[in-house]
């Protein structure tokens, strides 16, 4: 019996899909290793300079100033020069403005340009990434796809903090090494498929701010959620060395708790993908919420008990670590295809909104409030998304029972 020579290999096309997902996963990864290890190491650097907290806080917020303003551009270069294009023009960005760190020591007014660039390469590379994942998709499978997307900006934001004990050999050495991954994953994303997003049609095209308005009003609670996790990751990679640093953590175990946060969500981001696929996502991102709050809260309990602090933090960022993720899956689910270039638009504006003030928030409470009310603001905030879901959800039945 002879094999069928086109049974025996994958189709060309097959292997062309599975090297773009590798190759857009491992181009995450990077992106979660940058940005897991900059803001704490920039963060611990300008502390050691003696820079206050607000100011240390205000300084890294810049990330996030230069993420927001890319939001009311980058759907147009990436739909004119497609996904690879723009995946590695931000590569470009972020490893040039990662190796310039060392070399502008001590300014803070040239670290808060590179902290612009960074965050608009960042942007860009994150938005072209996302939309190529969510838009390819299939819708019954949505929810684990978005997961690995997820899954592995945990891996790398797990690994980040931990660069930060390269500073053994020098305040130059992480940002080298973080620079040599974006390098190594530059030359494989060379070699991604040329794709652009579907073209509108002519009687789907919504200029403007209309088609931002439809967005909202179809899915205004999916888009909370990126808001969240930005508050949510910034205020902790900023604030939470400063927390410790203040109520006595050794820099080791601050490196060390960070990727906890990671560990959380990367253990629990295609469990809670999948389990969206099946029940929805809404009732996922309710309980997530609800768990995640009271878990942030306990955090000032657990005092400088680093096997506790640990725990909780795995815990809290199993559940919360998927809301980026889930939040654009759920988002697909409410909205037309044609409109979810615009819905990635809002979710990444969400995204430095929350980033914004994330780290000015928690830097000001940490000098002016009390050290546990960073955790505080994350615990409330999550519980408050829980209640507003709980309603949408009870209103969304009511809606049913009425059309039957």
């Amino acid at each position: 019996m002879t094999m069928n020579p086109t049974m025996s290999a994958p189709e060309p096309e097959e292997r062309m899909l599975s090297y773009r997902l590798l190759v857009l996963l491992a181009v995450i990864i990077t992106a979660g290793i940058s940005q897991g290890l900059l803001l704490p190491l920039l963060a611990i650097l300008l502390e050691r300079a003696g820079v206050p907290d607000d100011v240390n806080g205000i300084n890294s917020m810049a990330l996030y100033i230069g993420t927001f303003s890319t939001m009311f551009f980058i759907e147009r270069p990436v739909r004119r020069f497609g996904f690879r294009a723009v995946i590695i023009t931000g590569m470009i960005m972020i490893t040039a403005a990662t190796l310039l760190f060392p070399v502008t020591a001590g300014s803070l007014a040239a670290w808060f340009v590179l902290r612009i660039i960074i965050g608009i390469g960042d942007s860009g590379l994150h938005f072209a990434t996302q939309l190529w994942m969510v838009s390819r998709a299939p819708a019954r499978h949505r929810g684990k796809f978005i997961s690995l997307y997820g899954m592995s900006y945990g891996v790398g934001f797990s690994i980040g903090p931990l660069g930060i004990n390269l500073l053994h050999w020098g305040e130059a050495a992480p940002f080298l090494i973080s620079a040599a991954f974006y390098v190594i994953v530059f030359l494989f994303a060379l070699r991604l498929p040329k794709d652009r997003p579907e073209p509108i049609q002519r009687d789907q095209e919504i200029k403007g701010a209309a088609r931002f308005k439809i967005v909202y009003r179809l899915a205004w609670y999916a888009l909370i959620p990126t808001i969240l996790y930005g508050i949510m990751e910034a205020s902790m990679n900023s604030s939470f060395p400063l927390y410790g640093a203040k109520i006595g953590l050794e820099r080791e175990a601050i490196s060390t708790l960070l990727p906890a946060l990671g560990i959380g969500a990367l253990l629990l981001q295609i469990p809670l993908g999948t389990l969206s696929d099946r029940i929805g996502r809404l009732p996922v991102l309710i309980g997530c919420g609800l768990g995640g709050g009271v878990l942030f809260a306990l955090i000032p309990a657990a005092g400088t008990n680093v096997l506790t602090i640990a725990i909780l933090f795995a815990l809290a960022g199993g559940l919360v670590g998927s809301f980026f993720s889930l939040g654009l899956a759920y988002a697909a689910d409410l909205l037309p295809r044609h409109l979810l270039p615009g819905a990635n638009v809002l979710a990444s504006i969400h995204f430095s909104i929350g980033s914004i003030a994330g780290p000015v928030v928690g830097g000001f409470g940490l000098r002016y409030g009390a050290a546990g009310s960073l955790f505080y603001m994350l615990g409330g905030a999550f519980f408050a998304f829980a209640l507003i879901g709980l309603a949408v959800r009870r209103k969304s039945e009511q809606n049913v029972t009425q059309t039957m």
